[in-house]
């Protein structure tokens, strides 16, 4: 890896139109719409008066697999989803238009056989130029590190407290997820080809990192915001281990201040974290 390359990147500008079905669909893959009989759920999946799930988001208008570029001498085979960061400037439309601009902030060499860390920051905007998200997403460069130069490290992300949960949210994940979620975003066959999955060390295809982050939201959405999505304002996390579709998840809540709650995630079945140093923001008199 060469800093100044990885620095200096250039994203050409990102616009995507997105319609309804797309809504819907992106809504089905983080398990929205799993109780037919819940009409706070079906708000996020049925046409009439739908309203956008905010972590939608992150997959919209992305710049795709820069870090398989050549240029960019990255080993990607080795490429680990780190942390994903996410703060909602207003309400994600239903259906439209919105563009984005991508830019690496970060470049962090970890060391020798240790790594590196590069952070990168996408602004998603809608048709009339209003700033509708600023996303980050971390990628730990697992065989990238030693080149020698590098930024500090951003502020870390903060554990969760070590003390009982004011709230768990248990959540099932459907089996089929992986395979509804990979329409919306990430068609990497690792999510889908048993194969594929076992030649990278896992026993099945596992769930997408971003389709375990949705439905955490969806944990504080339901017990802080009313069933209001429009209400959650940030989520950032770290990505501890897999999540293997048909698992349960449980998401422990801590409220942290006034319209703040830290969490994390866990599969119960197999006493795994999955998801850790995670804060989200949501508006409260709404």
């Amino acid at each position: 890896m060469k800093y100044d390359t990885i620095k200096q990147w250039d994203f050409p500008t990102v616009e995507q139109t997105y319609t309804e079905k797309d809504t819907i669909l992106y809504a089905l893959g983080i398990g929205l719409g799993a109780d037919p009989m819940d009409t706070r759920q079906l708000a996020y999946v049925y046409e009439a008066n739908l309203r956008a799930f905010p972590t939608q988001s992150v997959v919209l208008a992305y710049p795709g697999f820069w870090m398989r570029d050549p240029r960019a001498e990255i080993d990607w085979v080795r490429l680990v989803h780190g942390e994903q960061r996410l703060q909602m400037h207003c309400p994600l439309p239903a259906a439209g238009t919105v563009t984005a601009k991508t830019r690496v902030t970060h470049v962090i060499d970890k060391g020798p056989e240790r790594g590196a860390l590069v952070v990168s920051e996408r602004t998603l905007l809608g048709g009339n130029g209003e700033k509708i998200a600023t996303i980050s997403q971390t990628t730990f460069c697992r065989g990238d590190g030693g080149f020698g130069q590098g930024d500090e490290s951003p502020p870390p992300l903060p554990p969760t407290p070590n003390t009982p949960p004011d709230r768990t949210v248990t959540l099932a994940i459907s089996p089929r997820a992986a395979l509804i979620y990979r329409l919306s975003a990430d068609p990497n066959p690792l999510h889908i080809d048993p194969d594929v999955a076992r030649q990278a060390g896992y026993p099945r295809p596992i769930l997408h990192g971003l389709a375990t982050y949705g439905v955490a939201a969806q944990a504080v959405v339901q017990t802080y915001c009313g069933h209001d999505a429009q209400r959650l304002t940030g989520l950032d996390l770290r990505f501890s281990a897999p999540v293997y579709p048909g698992e349960t998840l449980a998401v422990d809540l801590w409220q942290d201040g006034p319209g703040r709650v830290r969490l994390l995630a866990r599969v119960p079945a197999r006493d795994k974290v999955v998801l850790s140093h995670g804060t989200a923001t949501y508006n409260e008199g709404l």
